[in-house]
This record gives structure tokens, C-alpha cells and sequence, in this order.
């Protein structure tokens, strides 16, 4: 019988269990790994001593890399949690205290992985740094003594106290017990116990994705004046259902409520892409209502993020250190916009209302209102609250002591129980979620019970109604076809100096609707008419080529292959449900000859197909971004023999054919060909370029100005792990020619 088991979990992840060495390794950790866990049967409940308890891993093996084909490979929060409290390794008198769990990964992932992990835990960590986050020194100092009530032991631990680490280069390293590991090469490890050897690939091929526990099926969320739409009511151990969560639609803009592990496959069952995404409302950064926020960081607009500064500056440290960039760089991946707690704050018309809420980081619960008839319609969304009972034995007058006042209860008490027409609550029980129970009096018009693994119990089903994935709860219905007006932006984009009656003769087409998995330009096939895609997402597949990019709203279909007049090198499949304005192939070149756009529109539409191929600005960035790189890029020949200076005023070279070489100290150190690309570090941080790079083979280049880039969130951050590379190459490269 083997020593050494070996499972594969799901793509990118797999289980390799020691029993003799008292090792199960979980190697990948990707968004929702413990719901995987427990899907393939590797975390099941056991009893020892009278007490009952999960069995799962102690240990985590991480990725080498952080983002594999878009999705971020090291989220070890959850898995650490169930350690700590699903198996029990920090409650004493269990029969497994006192273990900790261990962390095995290379010098940066680790780095980052436990100040990740350490903030998850606790948010801030001490008053100056809520004070620091525009908390008065009285309020600061009340929310501390609450921090203190909720941690165990009464303190803030150290990461070395919680966890244990071990660093892996490229030598053979003991884990423990005689169990030994080495790295053979990029994300693939061979471990070794009494003569016996496995080895684990944590490498996703390119065509691989990591998968969700659980399937959702395809809905189609429509946009409505004021509406919630329920897209999740589980908790960070359900494995049939999402995280809580909830999509709040106003005036058509579609708002997310919490971003919580596995929000793209969410959204994409739901037909919205992610560039139709106004803005985001955050409670807190537990990885339950967070773990999505690194992948919006990955589209080719700055979304906006609404919050109080608190939660802000809590959800800002973990992020920062998750994926190793600066606090202040936040502000280019997303649009902040404060709110103040205990205030209505008025967004557009929407009005929001945040609620200071008891949690072991810090959290907020969000009202929402608008204007309408008999006065105002309203949501409430309580994600993550404390049980009332809970809460109270925290009370205490010793003001040295960590706890609460009375009064402060009473205050939260009152704040819970703000009657809304529909309300969302949490209801996950334990220590630091909310009970059904405290709302049987609640005057909410509906009350919606979330936030729990568990069947709701005859009680909870007197108090308030489950939601089903993708229900709509309708508070004013629309009049209007939201999606028509963004059609009109989308054609402004492309066609911004036409007049606007102009414009109208192409919207005054049919607008259609695709089911998902149904194919609208199959490859080799043309087409009588051109798509505009107004709602959902459209796959663009080339097999062949390993290309596979997702399109969302605001894209055009078919319009190349009728510029050209050839059948379509690609296949465009529905990924969701989709809405599409169907232009007839002859108005659309009439309108544009008429209008004197024709030649501009088929030099934009060559470059923007050139671009939208490449892998730094293809996948996930739309149509009219798209326009205007191509608008802004320009094509400059060079010879062979051409060197390009270190320090070239913040312009960008995207190489669109020939070949060049990188050299360092007359030594090549990467070639580079058609797609690639260099300047990063200058327009990144404004340092001249580590390389001299020369043109080995008549070349044709794109220049584009750094700022376009850095408007582009996803540009940006392929930017940043490109350099990173690059750094790591360079520092291998220069240890071995000392």
C-alpha cells in the first residue's frame, strides 16, 4: 500500500496526504478550495472525545505564481480558517489545539499570504490605525476594546503566533516527519516520504480555468429602476451556493453588494459582464464578501468602490498585501468614493445609509432608498452582523476591559431593527454572525434569511423567506429600456464626432436576444448583419490558435470579416444570456461613408483587431477601449540594427512584427516577437529601462502613451506582473554570471 496519496481536487489543485507523517497538504488554494474539499469528500465531520469536528488539511502548499489565465491561485484565508475553527486548531480543550497550520511557498508568495491571512483576521490592528481611518480617539478607542471581545485570548496575535512557514527555493526541504519537498520547476513540486515519490503540476493550461464548487445555471438579470437581485445566500462552507452577496439595480446601472470568491462565474450566470459593472459596495474584508475584489481589478475601467473610510482602509491592507502592491496604488485600480456611517449619502439619486456593524474587522451594514410615490423604497443589506445575545455578553462597565457599554448595545439593537421593505439578513449563528431569531419583530416589509451552510429550521421559517440564485425582488419597477441607452454610448464611442440624430438611424434597429451557448458567427461563415452587444457576455474562440477572449457590452460582432469581405477567422458563442442590436451589414458602411467616417473606421478597426489578439490588451477589455488605443497608437517602422534609448518620455512599444532582442551588457536576455511588448518600468514607475533593445529583423511598432495604459486597470496590472518577471529573470540572470 502506498505511504503517499495523491488526489486531484480540481483544476489546478490537488490533495497529497501522509498519514504515517501526520501531513495532509492542500497544494493550490484558489477561491472557494475548502468547498472543493468537501465536494470530493477530503473534509468530512468526526467525533473524538464527545466532540464533533472536521478532518482537512494542515497544511497548504502555495503557488509560485499569484494569477494564473486571470484568476488569483493563493487565497489561503479560508483554508486557514477552517484549520483554526472547523477543525478546531486554536479552541483549547480540543483534541486538536495548539496545532498550526503551515504555510509552504516561495520567499514573495509566503510574504504576502500571511499578512493576507493576519489582516483577514483582524482588519486594523491598533487604535492609531483606526484613528488614522477618520475615527474620532473616544470611537477608536470603544471599537478596540470590541476588536479585543471578539479575539481569542483577548489580543492581537502576531502571524508567527497563528501560523507556521516554510520557505522553498529550488533544495530539497523537510516539511516535517521525514516528509521531504523539492520544487522541480515552475509550480511543479515532487515530494518524497520513505522511498515513495510524487509529484504535483499546479500549472493550468491555457485553456483551463479554475471551476466553482457548485453550477448555477444561466438567468438573465434585467435592469430595472430599483431592484435587488439575490446572487448568493451561502456562506464560505456552502458548497452548493455562493457567498451572500446581492446585485442592487438603479436607473439600469447595475451595483455589486459584496464581491465574494468566484464573482466572474457568478455575474456570467447571470449576463452581466463585468464592464457593465457601475460600482461596488463593500461591507468588510472577510474573504466571503472579498475574495472577488482582486479579479475586478482586472478590467479596463477603474470601477467605483463605495465605503467608509473605515472598512476602506481595513479592506485596503489585506489587498495591498495580497497582491504586493502599494496602499496608495488602490486608488488606480478602482474610483473610491467614501460614505459616512449614520448618514444618508446621496449617490445619484440612490441613497445609502452605512451601519457601523460589530465584527471581528471592520464592517459595515448598508440601507438604501430612493425617492418614489408615498415617499421611499427601501433595501437593507446586513452582512456581517452579530447575534443580539452574542453581542449583549459583551457588555461590561470596566472600561479597561475589552467589551462594550449598554449603551452601545442598545444603539445596535435599534440600528438592526430600521424596518425596510426588504431586508437581507445574516443569519450564520456561532460567534461572530447574526440569528434569525433577533428579527421576529422586525417591521421590514420582507425579510430574506442568508448567510448560512444550513437548512433553515421551522423557527427561522416563521421569521423570514430564502432566495433562490438569480430571484428578483422588483421595489419600483421601470418604464424605461435601460439597454437602449447605453447602445447610444456605446455607437457615440465608436462614432463620437457623428451628430446625434445621425447616430439614432442605427439605434432604430431590432434589438434581439441570444440564449446562452448559442453560436451568433460561426468561424469560416459570414454574416448579413453586424452585433452590437448590449447585455451579457460573448465568447470569441479560436480553437486552433489557443485564443479564447470573453467580450462584453459594447462590443461589435462580425463588423471585421464584413470590412474585409472574407468568412470570420473566428467563432463568437453566447457565454450568457445576451442582448444585441441587430445593424443590417449595408446601413452600417452607408451610415459611416455618409458620415465621412469610413476610412477612420477601418484603420481603427485593423488596429483594434491587432490589439484586441494580443494577450496585453485583448481579454477583458471592450470594444470602445479598444477604439481608443487605437485612436491613440501609432505605427512606426524601424530597421534592424535600431537600439531604443533606456529613457523614452513614458512611451509604450507593443511589437506588431519583425523580431528584437533585449540585452543586458551586450548579452541577449529575452527575444521578443509580435505581441510583445517593453517600457513597462518607465510608465509604471518612471525609472529609465534595466535593458537595451535592439531590432534583430525589420520591425513595425506600436508607440502608445503610458497614460492611455495606466487608465486601464487590467493593462496596468499585466504591465506589473510582466515587469515582476522580468525582475526575477534578471536576478537569476546576474547570479549566474557573477
Amino acid at each position: 500500500m502506498s505511504k503517499i496519496e495523491k488526489i486531484q481536487v480540481t483544476e489546478g489543485v490537488f490533495w497529497v496526504g501522509i498519514p504515517e507523517a501526520e501531513l495532509s497538504i492542500l497544494c493550490g488554494c484558489p477561491a472557494d478550495s475548502v468547498k472543493h474539499l468537501k465536494k470530493r469528500g477530503l473534509i468530512v465531520n468526526k467525533e473524538e472525545d464527545g466532540i464533533v469536528f472536521e478532518s482537512g488539511p494542515n497544511t497548504i502548499l502555495l503557488s509560485d505564481v499569484l494569477v494564473q489565465n486571470g484568476s488569483f491561485s493563493n487565497l489561503a484565508e479560508f483554508p486557514v480558517l477552517q484549520m483554526f475553527y472547523q477543525q478546531g486548531f486554536l479552541f483549547p480543550n480540543h483534541p486538536n489545539s495548539g496545532k498550526k497550520p503551515l504555510l509552504i511557498g516561495a520567499k514573495d508568495q509566503l510574504k504576502s499570504q500571511l499578512q493576507y491571512i493576519y489582516r483577514g483576521n483582524y482588519g486594523l490592528i491598533s487604535e492609531e490605525e483606526i484613528i488614522d481611518a477618520g475615527i474620532s480617539e473616544e470611537q477608536a478607542h470603544q471599537m478596540m476594546r470590541l476588536k479585543l471581545r471578539f479575539a481569542l485570548g483577548g489580543k492581537i496575535q502576531t502571524y508567527d503566533e497563528l501560523l507556521d512557514s516554510l520557505e522553498l527555493e529550488d533544495q530539497v526541504k523537510e516539511i516535517r516527519n521525514g516528509v521531504e519537498i523539492r520544487r522541480m520547476d515552475i509550480n511543479i513540486f515532487e515530494f518524497k516520504y520513505q522511498g515513495e515519490t510524487v509529484s504535483v503540476d499546479l500549472n493550468l493550461d491555457s485553456s483551463e480555468n479554475y471551476g466553482a464548487a457548485y453550477q448555477l445555471g444561466f438567468h438573465e438579470a434585467k435592469r430595472d429602476y430599483f431592484s435587488v437581485v439575490h446572487s448568493g445566500e451561502g456562506d464560505g462552507w456552502d458548497t452548493n451556493r455562493p457567498c451572500m452577496a446581492s446585485i442592487l439595480m438603479f436607473q439600469g446601472k447595475i451595483y455589486l453588494l459584496d464581491v465574494g470568491p468566484n464573482v466572474i462565474f457568478s455575474l456570467m450566470s447571470l449576463g452581466i459582464g463585468v464592464n457593465e459593472i457601475e460600482g461596488i459596495f463593500h461591507t468588510h474584508a472577510h474573504d466571503d464578501h472579498f475574495a472577488g475584489l482582486p479579479t475586478l481589478m482586472r478590467t479596463d475601467r477603474r470601477i467605483k468602490y463605495f465605503s467608509t473610510p473605515l472598512v476602506r482602509a481595513s479592506v485596503v491592507k489585506k489587498l495591498s498585501a495580497l497582491v504586493s502592491i502599494k496602499e496608495s496604488d488602490f486608488s488606480h485600480f478602482f474610483e473610491v468614493h467614501d460614505l459616512e456611517f449614520d448618514t444618508w449619502n446621496d449617490i445619484e439619486g440612490l441613497e445609502v445609509f452605512p451601519i457601523f456593524s460589530p465584527h471581528p474587522v471592520e464592517t459595515c451594514c448598508f440601507l438604501f432608498r430612493t425617492l418614489w410615490k408615498g415617499g421611499y423604497r427601501s433595501y437593507g443589506h446586513y452582512a456581517d452582523i452579530v447575534s443580539l445575545k452574542v453581542l449583549e455578553s459583551f457588555v461590561t462597565d470596566d472600561e479597561t476591559k475589552p467589551g462594550i457599554t449598554q449603551a452601545y448595545f442598545e444603539e445596535v439593537k435599534e440600528k438592526y431593527l430600521i424596518p425596510a421593505d426588504l431586508k437581507k439578513i445574516d443569519i450564520g449563528g456561532g460567534l461572530i454572525h447574526g440569528m434569525a431569531e433577533d428579527f421576529r419583530d422586525d417591521q421590514s416589509g420582507k425579510i430574506i434569511l442568508s448567510h448560512t451552510s444550513k437548512s433553515l429550521s421551522s423557527h427561522e421559517k416563521e421569521i423570514g423567506s430564502e432566495a433562490a440564485f438569480g430571484m428578483t425582488d422588483v421595489l419600483i419597477s421601470s418604464k424605461q429600456i435601460y439597454v437602449m441607452q447605453y447602445a447610444f454610448k456605446y455607437l457615440h464611442s465608436y462614432f463620437p464626432s457623428v451628430p446625434s440624430h445621425q447616430l439614432r438611424i442605427l439605434l432604430n434597429n431590432n434589438l434581439i436576444s441570444f440564449n446562452a451557448g448559442s453560436i451568433l458567427l460561426k468561424k469560416g461563415t459570414t454574416n448579413d448583419d453586424i452585433y452590437l452587444i448590449v447585455g451579457g457576455i460573448v465568447e470569441a474562440i479560436q480553437a486552433k490558435d489557443g485564443f479564447q477572449h470573453l467580450l462584453s457590452a459594447g462590443s461589435l460582432i462580425s463588423e471585421t470579416s464584413e470590412f474585409t469581405g472574407k468568412p470570420s477567422t473566428t467563432t463568437y458563442r453566447a457565454a450568457s444570456f445576451v442582448q444585441a442590436l441587430q445593424l443590417p451589414s449595408s446601413l452600417y458602411f452607408e451610415f459611416a461613408k455618409r458620415n465621412n467616417v469610413y476610412e477612420e473606421l477601418a484603420k481603427l478597426q485593423k488596429n483594434r483587431t491587432f490589439l484586441g489578439n494580443t494577450w496585453l490588451l485583448g481579454d477583458g477589455i471592450s470594444d470602445p477601449v479598444q477604439n481608443l488605443l487605437a485612436q491613440r497608437a501609432k505605427l512606426i517602422p524601424y530597421t534592424t540594427g535600431h537600439a531604443f534609448p533606456q529613457k523614452d518620455s513614458s512611451i509604450f512599444y507593443l511589437i506588431r512584427s519583425g523580431s528584437l532582442k533585449s540585452y543586458i551588457d551586450d548579452e541577449a536576455f529575452e527575444s521578443l516577437s509580435e505581441g510583445d511588448f517593453f517600457g513597462e518600468e518607465d510608465i509604471l514607475f518612471d525609472i529609465p529601462c534595466l535593458f537595451t533593445v535592439r531590432v534583430e529583423e525589420d520591425a513595425e511598432l506600436y508607440q502608445i502613451p503610458g497614460e492611455v495604459l495606466l487608465d486601464i486597470p487590467i493593462a496596468r496590472w499585466k504591465m506589473l506582473e510582466t515587469f515582476q518577471k522580468r525582475m526575477r529573470r534578471l536576478g537569476k540572470h546576474l547570479m549566474l554570471n557573477r
